[in-house]
Formats: structure tokens, sequence, C-alpha cells
């Protein structure tokens, strides 16, 4: 078991979904705390505030890709690429659930129930923070920076 599989584990058992999961860790890898922020994300769980739609996992990575390369006010733009990075960890998402559960969707994934697997919705969370991490990578965008914290010299 890794270092992110434990801390899944831990943000598991203290109550957090997967949506707030993605974000605790993105602040955490700032060194940033936020609870308003990770509450907002709460709105995410189970597939839209319980409805049963897309999955948290992935659109807590897409608000994580924001966190870090989206728009935050009005001089501010958002990374060239941003809509791209989104697009691709939709995709990605879009095909892994697919092939392994019928679909993106927090019903498709836990089969109905809307009741969360933590071995299948950590795994997805796990393999999503992954990604996320590698399209920002690919993007020259250090997760340990928050936006508008980077070196400008």
């Amino acid at each position: 078991m890794n270092d992110t599989s434990l801390k899944l584990m831990q943000l598991g058992s203290q109550g957090f979904c997967c949506s707030q999961m993605m974000m605790i860790m993105a602040l955490e890898d700032q060194s940033e705390e936020n609870s308003p922020l990770v509450r907002a994300m709460s709105g995410l769980c189970h597939g839209m505030a319980g409805c049963g739609g897309m999955c948290g996992a992935v659109t807590g990575g897409a608000c994580v890709l924001g966190l870090y390369a989206g728009k935050g006010d009005e001089d501010e733009e958002e990374h060239d690429r941003y809509q791209l990075m989104v697009s691709e960890l939709m995709d990605w998402f879009n095909e892994l659930a697919s092939a392994e559960y019928g679909g993106p969707t927090c019903n498709d994934i836990t089969g109905g129930s809307g009741v969360p697997d933590m071995g299948i919705c950590g795994m997805l969370v796990e393999k999503t923070r992954e990604k996320v991490l590698e399209l920002l990578a690919e993007n020259e965008i250090d997760p340990t920076t928050p936006k508008g914290g980077e070196d400008v010299s």
C-alpha cells in the first residue's frame, strides 16, 4: 500500500467523499488548507450531490485542474491548455470507467446503489489523481505551487 492509498483510507474514514479527497490532496501538495473550498466540493459528492451523476473523482479532478489553471479573477487568464487538460481527463476517465463499470457515473460505478465502495472508489480517486498530476506535468505546471504563486522574475 502506497502513501496515496493510506491517505485516501484516512480521508474516507473521516467522511470525505471522492471530490473532496481530490481537492484536499491538491491543497496539501501546495501546503495549503481551505475548508470553504473543501466544503464546496461536497456538491460533487456521490455523483453531483447524491444524484448518481458523473463520478466525483473525475469532477473533483476537473476542479483540481481549475485550481491550477483556471481563471480566478477579472485580471487573470486561464492557462492556454486548461480546456484541453479537462477534456483529456474526462475522455480518459470515461474510457476507464466505461470499460470497467459500464459508464462514468456514480450509479454506473456503484451498480445503482449510490453507496461508495472504498475499494473501487479509492482506486478511481488514486488513478484520477495520477492522471491529473500527469496532465499538470505535461503542461509544466508545478503541483506544489498555487496559481499566481509561481516565480515571475
